[in-house]
């Protein structure tokens, strides 16, 4: 019985981490219903007015990519992505309120009925009323919005993790793919492209499962799984790339003076502000979402604890503790120099105990220093001494270490490092042919003096600015309503 409630147990608790798809699982047909919006729809939709709608027409935004679906097995010709990419287009224009629309994709069609209209007319104005007016002459298009699906990636980036132990395990994995789209302007004047704009977005698959198969009792086996995957549709990615893409275009033309919305000019300035600060961070991202951005000051103050172990001519050797202070300065983005002092003891057990001091001056290389989490190495000379002077030597000292930036001024570091002194004094032996050495390991943190100028830096700054005056805001408020409270009450109390 105990064994069939731990696993009772076991199913509960798995039940548990998928009831996010049991409860949200599909037992009915569903209506129709209005399509979904992205993000990126409800900025369009509130958009500034343009003084003036543009008269634009798209003959063809088509899939570029020639791409089919692909299955495990055989073949199949349904189309990667979406062939109703034009008319996706055609919402996002005619949502941003900027365009004046006109038919061009299929405009056999409507030439054709047309014709159909001016022949009927012709014919009632010789047979029924002459005065029947002509048709009105067609809109032409002032810009040609060209441009298409230009590529579609799977599987750029796959992973997953998971765990099994006695027959119970859990798993999950995802999957990215990428879409690209490209959109311009062309002037029908002259034909020259006034603007192209590049936008590309991931489409994400996640699967998420777990599952029992264990042995409850003699010849009775309990089996069971739990998972859901969840694919975002390819559909939803591309009409939020072409929106994106929209807004894009509209933004830049609005920077070339093409076009001008309907709103003051600081509002305009804060509107291009933005867009730049969200196109420096975008060309500062690399594929995989890395982010690279200048992230550490140029000045530091360092502190860390760890041990320090001797190598020399007696056995046994103890670790003792080791602190250091010190004072980083960078050289450039992968190259810093920084200067430490050292406090530590060296032990060889029941035998040699003795108290020294160091003087560090390093080399660091940052192997990823655009990143939060970087491996560094460095090198460097120093000054070994014993507490009371009586013993000094020149050394020098080479280690590895990884740093994590916990926040943009504090950065949290491991290290390690092999002291090679130039003395086989340090533990009062004399022996055999090398000089004695130490080595050394602690924990750390870095805090930074000053930030990177950087626009990351800058907006990150404007934001908690803002954050701090709705605060601010937020108290005096709560500060006025109490005054409000204490008055009336008073004022009830009197009455």
């Amino acid at each position: 019985m105990l064994k069939l409630k731990s696993a009772i147990a076991v199913i509960l608790l798995l039940a548990l981490t998928g009831c996010g798809a049991f409860f949200n699982q599909p037992y009915q047909q569903q209506r129709a219903r209005v399509g979904e919006v992205t993000p990126v729809s409800e900025k369009l939709v509130n958009f500034p007015l343009p003084q003036e709608p543009v008269v634009a027409g798209v003959y063809n935004f088509k899939d570029q990519t020639g791409q089919y679906k692909s299955v495990e097995n055989g073949s199949t010709f349904s189309t990667a992505v979406s062939q109703g990419g034009t008319t996706m287009l055609i919402k996002a224009l005619e949502d941003s309120k900027w365009f004046t629309l006109i038919e061009r994709e299929n405009l056999s069609n409507l030439l054709n009925e047309r014709n159909i209209i001016r022949n009927t007319r012709s014919e009632y104005r010789k047979n029924q009323n002459p005065n029947e007016p002509n048709l009105p002459p067609l809109l032409y298009a002032g810009v040609l919005l060209e441009g298409g699906i230009i590529s579609y990636d799977t599987n750029i980036i796959t992973g997953g993790a998971g765990a099994r132990y006695f027959g119970v395990g859990a798993s999950t994995q995802y999957r990215e793919d990428r879409i690209s789209v490209y959109l311009r302007a062309v002037n029908t004047s002259n034909g020259k492209i006034l603007k192209t704009v590049y936008i590309s977005k991931t489409i994400l698959s996640q699967a998420v499962s777990a599952n029992l198969f264990k042995y409850v009792n003699f010849q009775r086996l309990l089996e069971t799984e739990i998972g859901f995957t969840k694919n975002e549709p390819v559909q939803l990615a591309l009409k939020e790339a072409i929106e994106k893409a929209v807004e894009a275009l509209i933004i830049e033309g609005i920077k070339d003076e093409l076009w001008l919305p309907r709103a003051s000019e600081e509002a305009t300035a804060t509107i291009i502000k933005n867009y730049e600060d969200e196109k420096a961070e975008a060309e500062a991202t690399q594929i995989y979402e890395r982010f690279l951005t200048e992230r550490r000051g140029q000045n530091a103050i360092t502190a860390a604890a760890g041990i320090s172990l001797i190598n020399g001519d007696l056995p046994d050797p103890q670790p003792q503790l080791n602190v250091k202070l010190g004072f980083k300065r960078q050289l450039n983005s992968h190259l810093n120099l920084d200067f430490t002092f050292n406090k530590f003891n060296l032990e060889n057990k029941t035998v040699f105990n003795q108290g020294f001091m160091s003087f560090d001056l390093n080399l660091n290389y940052n192997i990823l220093p655009y990143d939060k989490l970087t491996p560094y190495l460095f090198f460097g000379v120093g000054t070994n001494a014993t507490n009371n002077f009586e013993q000094i030597d020149p050394k020098i000292q080479a280690g590895l270490g990884l740093e994590y930036l916990v926040k943009e001024n504090i950065g949290v570091y491991l290290y390690g490092e092999h002291n090679l002194a130039f003395s086989d004094q340090l533990d009062n032996i004399d022996a055999g042919t090398m000089d004695d050495m130490f080595y050394r390991f602690g924990v750390g943190i870095n805090y930074y003096l000053t930030q990177p100028s950087t626009q990351f830096n800058k907006k990150k700054e404007l934001e908690r600015l803002k954050k701090k005056e709705i605060k601010a805001l937020k108290r005096e408020n709560r500060r006025k309503m109490q005054e409000e409270l204490k008055s009336n009450r008073k004022s009830k109390s009197n009455n």
